[in-house]
């Protein structure tokens, strides 16, 4: 039905918001008290809502109620689609076509219902844009109105904080994937970017869009600044482009201009502590290798009760500062926290009732309102005295006092929220009585005509009977009617002259008088009155919260971060955490350093239930330093304990440096610039990458990026190819991280190639160490101690008699093996099994001297 004059005027509407959405947009029509969506539209909600799909002339339809809106658009966005809604702009008319009109666009990064976000995550939009001068990149949460920019010559600075932010949608320029897709293989910085923006929703602009002078001006309008320098940017920097396309696709999906952006932050790299993609996975920073939030390092030391609080360790976690005395503050802030735990308590029970602010100020600020966020408002600030009085307690010379102080009560507003809203407060403003009786006069007069009119009646009544002397007379209703006063055939004689005759009946007469259709009128338009009146004060109750936005915005910051400090505080009591000593040197010193996240795990109800006992994690110690021990070069069989070790090496010096307490005895670390993981194995088929190439990808890009401020740990490398080809690779990397006769990076080297442990007669500071194990009647024993010295062995044989292998198997490699390691490189085996390539000795000597021989 494309012919305009076949097409009703409804349908008319329909088609004109239809053809202003951008492409693949599902149109939600409001039609009375359902939306409905026509033609494709229809056919692709009832596939994914499970709504029912029927016709009319020929037109596919599909319709959904109105209250249950915020539900099924939870779900069209859950399935990466972008939802318009267009509802009615005027009440229903008989015989007048409704008035409708485009109020929001609803993408995955772009909504604001509190139902249709995760309240502990933090809710990105970027936008990116890639040229000779490097990667620009602009991220904003439209939720909280936090707003970023970035500028880097090297992708591979930008990407890591882009995907530990993990934007929920993408604006990239009209044909740039395609374009990064088509870019020679040895561009691996651009693929990776490609590959970034493959695994995310990504919607195309216009490139026009992302061009810097139009972004600076579009932001400085939305910001209402006349220049970028209070926020330390030039006009001509180049993330500008991609920030000015976020907010022209904010501005088109809210219909209005973000009301909730009062401030630009630059990122730089150079600031932050950066883990590339493959170490937030290998890691398990944000997610375990299940893919969820437990069982990663986020999880482990998340103490949080409040929103805010939960997305601020996020970003803490996304990008570790190298603010030195920034880190020092925040612990000894959790020392200050630990050190009265009774206080404590007391802090992180009142955290517990606070609201999510942010997110609170920005719906109110872009339209979307309800009485329950007036609600949260209120509720936190009542928290704010008891707050400050417990913050008191910790004694006036505390860090805590700076954040006492930034906690601003707001009084006056407090006050008038309290004494203004109900105590029960409902979620929509059509449901009423969210205005608290006596607050004011006018409203509680309305409310009264429909709640009293019973008793107003009745007072009427016998009024008029003592006035006119009928004790027969009746003030009654009808629907049809309305009010009148009945009087019967033997009092006519008795009818006042100011009764005005409206009907007669067979037992008498029905009258009305000036005052009854006034009230009348009154009683009938009473509740709509009120509920008039009511939203009139919630209006201004909104503009009275919003009048003091910077304020709260502040305190809501405050907030957040005295939660993130407070669960630190209680993490490091209940798990017997320390506090680092850290500095500008280059010493990582542990002792007796343990797994955050597999601590937590082995002292768990269920790892209890499974072992019939809760196990204990054993401590292990680690010393690195740039010019000294830089290589730890690990030997020792599998199922030992190596990849654990090194992994929460990582982990303990990542919590250092966002400011947490570590799961150690006592710790130093010399302040990290990068940290680097290659770990486990995995495919990577739908790129075309082998378990082996996703091997070497990862390792070219440690090498290739790593300085010597750097904290590298390395598993396996070389393992996914033949023995020697893995051999000399792994070799010959751990020659690259030594580098120069004096220092290169902290480095941690887990292998079973027993030929590299030689390499510390050559590589000065490189240092042997193994995982220790017991034998025992042919079987071992695994000690998870760490300990100086090369292992003598790889237990191999012993490792798989444990994983259930056949007895034959295991006395038939045990032959083998036997047969393999001798002298006896003529030993024949049956022919049923191949040939076995002899197994040669390995002499070692310096990279440059022309000796080096495989003998």
């Amino acid at each position: 039905m494309s012919d305009p004059a076949k097409l009703t005027p409804m349908m008319q509407q329909y088609f004109e918001v239809k053809r202003g959405l951008p492409r693949d947009t599902l149109l939600l029509f409001r039609l009375g008290d359902f939306f409905e969506l026509f033609f494709d539209d229809a056919v692709t909600a009832s596939r994914l809502l499970g709504l029912t799909l029927t016709k009319r002339q020929e037109t596919p339809m599909a319709g959904l109620p109105s209250q249950a809106l915020d539900n099924y658009v939870s779900k069209l966005l859950a399935a990466g689609k972008k939802v318009a809604i267009c509802d009615q702009a005027e009440p229903a008319k008989p015989g007048k076509l409704v008035r409708r009109q485009l109020t929001r666009i609803l993408s995955p990064g772009t909504t604001l219902a509190a139902n249709q976000l995760d309240a502990a995550r933090n809710h990105y939009l970027a936008a990116l844009a890639l040229d000779k001068q490097g990667l620009h990149a602009a991220w904003l949460d439209l939720s909280t109105g936090e707003f970023r920019v970035a500028s880097d010559a090297h992708i591979a600075n930008l990407l890591p904080v882009l995907t530990a932010l993990d934007p929920a949608e993408l604006l990239i320029i009209e044909g740039e994937r395609e374009r990064w897709a088509a870019v020679p293989h040895d561009q691996t910085a651009v693929h990776a970017l490609h590959g970034f923006a493959s695994e995310r929703l990504a919607s195309e602009l216009p490139g026009y869009h992302f061009d810097a002078v139009t972004g600076a001006k579009t932001v400085m309008d939305t910001l209402g600044v006349l220049n970028l320098q209070g926020f330390g940017l030039a006009h001509s920097h180049p993330g500008l482009g991609p920030a000015g396309a976020l907010v022209y696709y904010a501005t088109e999906n809210l219909c209005a201009k973000p009301e909730n952006l009062r401030g630009l932050q630059e990122y730089r790299s150079t600031r932050t502590l950066l883990l590339d993609p493959a170490t937030l996975r290998n890691l398990e920073i944000f997610s375990s290798s299940r893919g969820t939030r437990d069982g990663s390092l986020l999880h482990a030391i998340n103490r949080t009760v409040t929103a805010a609080g939960a997305r601020l360790l996020e970003r803490w976690l996304a990008a570790p500062t190298l603010d030195l005395p920034e880190i020092q503050r925040r612990q000894s802030l959790v020392g200050e926290l630990r050190a009265q735990p009774t206080r404590l308590a007391e802090v992180h029970e009142l955290l517990g009732t606070v609201r999510d602010i942010p997110r609170i100020l920005g719906r109110l600020q872009n339209r979307l309102r309800n009485p329950r966020e007036l609600g949260g408002v209120r509720d936190t600030l009542a928290q704010i005295p008891g707050l400050r009085h417990a913050l008191a307690g910790f004694g006036p010379d505390a860090r805590l006092a700076t954040l006492s102080a930034q906690l601003q009560e707001l009084p006056a507003l407090r006050d008038l929220l309290t004494h203004a809203l109900a105590d029960d407060l409902p979620n929509d403003l059509s449901d009423g009585n969210y205005v608290r009786a006596g607050h004011n006069a006018e409203l509680d007069r309305l409310r009264s005509l429909t709640t009293d009119n019973k008793t107003w009646l009745s007072d009427l009544e016998r009024a008029e009977q003592e006035r006119t002397g009928i004790r027969s007379l009746k003030v009654r209703f009808t629907n049809n009617f309305g009010y009148y006063i009945e009087i019967t055939k033997a009092n006519l004689h008795l009818v006042p002259a100011d009764y005005i005759r409206r009907q007669t009946t067979v037992g008498g007469e029905r009258y009305v008088t000036e005052a009854l259709k006034l009230k009348e009128k009154e009683i009938f338009h009473a509740e709509e009155n009120a509920l008039a009146r009511e939203l009139e004060l919630f209006n201004a109750l909104v503009a009275a919260v919003l009048d003091e936005s910077i304020a709260l915005a502040q305190t809501a910051e405050t907030l957040a971060e005295l939660d993130v400090l407070t669960g630190w505080a209680l993490l490091a009591r209940d798990w017997d955490y320390a506090q680092p000593v850290l500095d500008d040197g280059e010493v990582l010193e542990i002792t007796e350093g343990r797994h955050p996240v597999v601590e937590q795990v082995l002292r768990s109800p269920d790892a209890a239930l499974a072992r019939g006992a809760t196990a204990a994690f054993v401590p292990n110690d680690t010393l690195l330093a740039c010019d000294d021990a830089q290589i730890a070069l690990l030997t020792g069989p599998n199922m030992a304990g190596k990849s654990t070790y090194i992994r929460q090496v990582a982990l303990i010096t990542l919590m250092a440096q966002v400011g947490c307490w570590v799961p150690a005895k006592a710790c130093r670390v010399g302040l990290v610039d990068r940290i680097f993981s290659r770990v486990g194995a995995s495919d990577d088929l739908a790129r075309g990458n082998s378990t082996f190439m996703v091997e070497m990808n990862e390792t070219a890009n440690i090498l290739n990026n790593a300085t010597d401020r750097s904290l590298i740990i390395l598993d396996e490398i070389g393992r996914g190819t033949s023995t020697y080809d893995g051999l000399s690779i792994a070799w010959a990397v751990v020659e690259h991280l030594h580098r120069g006769p004096e220092r290169g990076p902290r480095t941690l080297f887990a292998t079973h190639y027993q030929e590299l442990t030689q390499l510390d007669k050559h590589l000065l500071r490189l240092r042997n160490f193994s995982v220790a194990v017991k034998e025992w009647n042919d079987e071992i024993v695994f000690v998870r101690r760490v300990i100086p010295g090369a292992a003598d062995r790889s237990y191999g044989i012993q490792v798989a008699r444990l994983a259930g292998l056949p007895l034959s198997v295991i006395d038939r490699a045990k032959t083998i093996l036997a047969k393999l390691e001798s002298d006896d490189t003529d030993v024949s085996l049956p022919a049923a099994t191949p040939q076995a390539r002899p197994k040669k000795k390995i002499s070692v000597a310096p990279a440059d001297d022309s000796q080096l021989s495989l003998l």
